[in-house]
Order: structure tokens, then sequence, then C-alpha cells
């Protein structure tokens, strides 16, 4: 049987595309639904069925576009009440797709709708089980997301049924089954899932700490509560995305895809509530900006900290990027739902700057430099990494602020004095650096490289600790 997953490492998610004669399925797409038109076209395909696992939070899926352009049966499990045309199936209900089956496996707990599809093959054999967010490799999704959303939900209540869903569910299947999970490390939809993206369900068994035989509920449910944080903002938004609907994606590129000279950039800037958001990396932007705009490049976990930064999703945004990449932007932002581009700036930057429009620029020293600065006397040094990061190993007298947290703790950052910003690499600390000069701060520097530069110094560091979550 074969299974194609299609992974977007800037989500760390995987969809899957399977064909049986003629016939094929996508189950949990992404937006943008060409990809999977065009490997259906290959095969000589007629796209069946969309099957998602359940209503997802960390990004807006595809499958309402996918239905439009093909006529595919949108599948959600039991309990699912979508909010448009689409088949609520049963627990253990079979479809048939060629000469391949998909039964469906309702396993409540990341959210009450979460289901499993277990793969048949041509002769009968049960290949594999695609998770969704149920199962991850190295970890399962996490019980406190749904409660943002449906408001007589705990964590405490999904997690049982997690536990009971892994154990009465999964954990009795074949452990030959290959695993197909919906997402991967660096998704804030598990706490501390793996780098791999597949795996047995045997192996899952032996070294994934939900799948431990002999774990009772109560220590299930404190090992699977403790390291999480709070969610993204976007999260609730996304899931009432795939709820309720939303604008097909090519109204949304048609939309943002306006090229507008600096002087109607700067007048559209002046005349809505639009944020100007550049996506150029981090060095690129400390050179020159235009006044006020705020970085977080595509060149990174962009999505991601799009949701984590701008916090509603209807936000109106004016893109900058580097010339011909206007539509990857408006696509990736709208994989989380931010389908609100009115515009982007033509030719980018330099034709900003080359009109003679006044520009920005941000100091950046280099982890040495610090060192010569530390070594002077004391230094106000922020780390906007993560709360694990930071716990992991940081400079020792370091102020911890994450990135997500900032707009709630502007009040760290000293007006009276200068300080110095660091994140992991230069891509947060950058981002935190843009929103802090559009807020009137001045007095302050980034350090390019980060902790990856700091750690070859001499700086003082505290010991490494092993992290236990990665959120």
């Amino acid at each position: 049987m074969k299974v194609e997953q299609i992974y977007t490492g800037c989500l760390a998610h995987a969809a899957y595309y399977i064909e049986s004669n003629g016939e094929a399925a996508i189950f949990d797409p992404l937006r943008e639904v060409q990809p999977y038109l065009d490997r259906a076209e290959k095969d000589g395909a007629k796209v069946k069925y969309v099957f998602e696992t359940h209503f997802h939070a960390d990004f807006v899926s595809g499958h309402l576009d996918l239905k439009k352009k093909t006529g595919a049966e949108i599948i959600y499990g039991p309990t699912a009440k979508p909010g448009f045309e689409a088949t609520t199936a049963e627990d253990g209900q079979v479809f048939e797709l060629g000469a391949y089956k998909i039964k469906v496996i309702h396993t409540p707990g990341h959210t009450m709708e979460s289901t499993c599809y277990l793969l048949i093959d041509e002769n009968g054999k049960e290949h594999g089980i695609i998770t969704g967010d149920t199962l991850f490799i190295g970890d399962v999704g996490r019980p406190d997301l749904a409660q943002h959303v449906i408001s007589d939900l705990t964590e405490e209540k999904l997690a049982t049924h997690l536990f009971h869903s892994l154990r009465d569910k999964i954990m009795p299947l074949s452990d030959d089954l290959i695993v197909y999970p919906n997402h991967g490390a660096g998704s804030a939809c598990g706490k501390n899932m793996s780098k791999e993206t597949t795996d047995t369900l045997g192996h899952q068994k032996e070294v994934n700490y939900a799948l431990r035989a002999d774990m009772t509920l109560e220590e299930f449910k404190k090992e699977l509560l403790t390291g999480l944080t709070k969610p993204p903002v976007y999260f609730p938004q996304n899931v009432l995305m795939n709820i309720k609907g939303y604008d097909s994606f090519d109204e949304v590129r048609d939309r943002g895809l306006k090229g507008l000279s600096p002087e109607a950039f700067e007048a559209a800037a002046n005349e809505t509530e639009a944020l100007m958001l550049d996506t150029r990396d981090a060095g690129d932007f400390a050179k020159g900006f235009v006044p006020n705009s705020i970085n977080i490049g595509l060149e990174g976990s962009f999505a991601m900290w799009v949701g984590e930064m701008i916090p509603d999703v209807k936000q109106e945004i004016l893109l900058i990027t580097y010339p011909g990449k206007e539509e990857e932007a408006l696509t990736r932002l709208a994989r989380v739902g931010y389908d609100f581009s009115i515009g982007y700036l033509e030719g980018g930057f330099e034709n900003w700057k080359n009109s003679g429009k006044e520009y920005d620029t941000l100091e950046r020293i280099s982890a040495e430099q610090l060192e010569d600065e530390m070594k002077k006397g004391e230094v106000t040094l922020i780390d906007v990494r993560k709360k694990s990061e930071f716990d992991s190993e940081h400079v020792i007298g370091a102020i911890n602020v994450p990135l997500n947290a900032l707009n709630e703790n502007l009040a760290v950052f000293p007006k009276d004095k200068p300080f110095i910003i660091h994140c992991a690499g230069g891509y947060r600390s950058m981002i935190a650096a843009s929103i802090l000069k559009a807020r009137g701060w001045d007095d302050f520097v980034d350090v390019i490289g980060g902790m990856s530069d700091i750690k070859k110094t001499d700086i003082k560091k505290s010991e490494y600790v092993c992290p236990t979550t990665l959120l």
C-alpha cells in the first residue's frame, strides 16, 4: 500500500495522499490545494474523499476548496458538527477507495471529534493508521486546546478520554502498523514530539511515554499535563474557521496580490489600520526598513510566529517582501487564517529606499562584542527564547521574556538605560526588536547569532539541563 506523506516544515505539518485504481483521498490538507490536485492529475486519479482527523487549531484546512474543485466528499469522525456539507462518520465505518479500505476509529481526547483512520490494503492487511493529533511520534496530542473553544470541556476531562482512546482503540492494534501523525517536532500541538515523522506502532509502545503499558490514569494525566504552556492566540480562531468555513484561497490570494508604489503603500498605511509586515531576513531588515513595520522572516517558522504575534486573524496586512516572494508570503499567511492582506510594496524595500522616503535601522552586535560589553560592567540582557529553552541553559543574570509573552511584559524593557536582546539564532530577537522599535524603544541592540554564538564565548552560562518540554 502506498501512502505519500506531504510534509510542510514551517508548520511541522503532514498531509497524506493515497491512490488506488484511479481514486484518491487526501487527509488533513493545507489551505492551498493545487499541489494535491497536481498529484492526483499525475496519477490520472479523481479525488474521492477528503478525510479530516479533527477541527485543526494550528492551520486552516483546505477541505472546502478541495470539495469545490473536485466534488470530493468531506469526512469527519463521530460528534463533529461542521457548518457546511460534510459526512460525519460512525465509529467503525469503512470507506472504500479503489481496492483499499479506510476504517474510522473514533479517538476523543485531543478534541472530542478526534478520529484516526486505519488503512487496509488490497489484500485485507492493516497497513497503517493516520492518527492526526491523537498520537505523534514520541508524544500525544495536547488535551488543553479544545477547552478554549468549547467552554464545558476541561483538560482533565479530555486527558481522561485520550487515556482510554489510546488504550482501548490504538494500543490493541498490530505492532507492525505504520503510524502516520499530523505533526512533527516544532508544532505547538504536542509538547515534546520527535523529529521523525513516521514509526511503527510497536516501537511507539516501547518508547512513547504516553503508551507505557503499566501507566495508571492519574500517572498519565500528570505526565501529559505537566509542561504545557498557554496555546498560541490564533488557535481558537483557526478552529472556528475550520468549523464554520472561510473564503476560498483564490479569493484571498487575489485580494492580497496588489502591487503598491511607495506612495500608494504609504497612503494605505496612513489611511487604514493595516499592519506593515516585513518578511525579509533579520540581517537585511536591520540594515533598513519602513518605519513602524514589523519583521517576521519567511525563512523561519513564519506562519507560527505570525499567529503568535498578531492577535487577530482579521487584521489587515500590508506586505513587504523580497521581489517575487509576495505570493509565497500570502500563501503562508492564509495557511493560518490571515486572509486580509490588502497589498504589497512593489519592488520591495529597495524601491522604498530609492524613492527617497525615510527609513529606520536597528543596531546588532556579535556574541564577542556582547562578551566585551559584559566585561566592562553590568549589562541588562533580555533573552526572548521560550521558558523551556531558558531553563535548559542561559546566560547568568539574563532576564527571560519569551517572545510570545512580549506584549504583556513590555515594562521589563527599560526606557531609561540601554539593554541587549537575544534569542537562539537571531530570528526571534529581530521580531522582538522590530516591535520594540515600533513602540518607541531606541536604546537597545540585538545579538547576531543569539545563544548559538554566545555558547562559543566565555560568557558565564548556567549548567545545561535537558528540557522535558519543547513548548
